[in-house]
């Protein structure tokens, strides 16, 4: 830890209240917590949050974010301010005890959900992943099959109603959607499954690689919901959740993946040489 940080160790309980242990030369009972909203949205109405620091025991000092607290979809960095000093000092990561996350189940009645996750950024300081769905689409299992991407979710804020389909989009070209039904599955209440052929999507040109987007619309013209995977305790699937590809086209290589926010997506890409 640098002689000008302070260090946090993070717990979270399954409503989703964030604990923060902190310890440092900057830490003091003078001090608040600060969150502030990555970018230019941290300097507008809302894109700062201060929570008061208090003892928690000797040595010890605590910052409480409660689940009820609103903080708009996004990342948001840490900081503490000190009573009377100029600026702020950064915060570095500690221990994060995230295990009451792994495998949210929100009330099948929820409106929408909401998440936050602490997590380390690349130049070692703490950051918060906060999402904000309402309604919302939660991707489950995952199978990658040879020939299409079999998922299992569950629906929030909205019931799937006549003509409920998941649509495969390709950002920047609205003639490239290619539509499949969707199916409730047995168990809890809105809980969905479908299944996405590669060759459609495929069938078009694909010079280079392509993310498609996977969105649900629960009712024939109905406004689509993303279909996303954020109620545990992963920050970033992007590089983490790894499936294999399978020919979609000749030359043209399928793959069901994430993007940096954790939103489910298939990616097309010309088949490298020999496959």
């Amino acid at each position: 830890m640098s002689s000008t940080a302070v260090r946090a160790d993070c717990a979270a309980d399954p409503a989703g209240t964030l604990t923060f242990d902190l310890t440092g030369p900057a830490a003091g009972p003078a001090s608040t917590l600060l969150l502030r909203r990555r970018g230019a949205a941290g300097d507008e109405p809302g894109g700062t949050v201060r929570l008061p620091i208090g003892g928690s025991g000797p040595g010890r000092l605590r910052a409480v974010l409660p689940a009820s607290t609103r903080l708009a979809e996004g990342r948001w960095d840490a900081y503490v301010e000190e009573r009377g000093a100029e600026g702020t000092r950064a915060v570095e990561p500690g221990l994060r005890d995230l295990r009451a996350l792994v495998d949210r189940s929100p009330g099948a009645g929820a409106p929408g959900v909401s998440a936050r996750v602490p997590y380390p950024t690349v130049d070692g300081r703490l950051a918060l992943r906060c999402w904000v769905r309402a309604p919302h689409a939660e991707a489950g299992a995952v199978l990658a099959g040879p020939e299409g991407m079999t998922v299992e979710g569950v629906l929030y804020g909205v019931a799937a109603g006549e003509g409920a389909a998941v649509e495969a989009r390709l950002p920047g070209d609205p003639a490239r959607t290619h539509t499949v039904p969707l199916t409730s599955a047995a168990g809890s209440a809105g809980s969905f499954t479908f299944t996405l052929p590669y060759a459609p999507p495929a069938a078009g040109p694909v010079p280079e690689s392509q993310l498609w987007q996977l969105w649900l619309v629960p009712a024939a013209g109905a406004e689509g919901v993303r279909i996303s995977r954020i109620l545990d305790d992963v920050w970033s699937r992007h590089k983490s959740f790894v499936y294999p590809g399978s020919p979609a086209a000749p030359g043209v290589l399928a793959t069901p993946c994430y993007n940096a926010d954790n939103d489910l997506c298939l990616r097309l890409e010309p088949a490298p040489s020999g496959r």
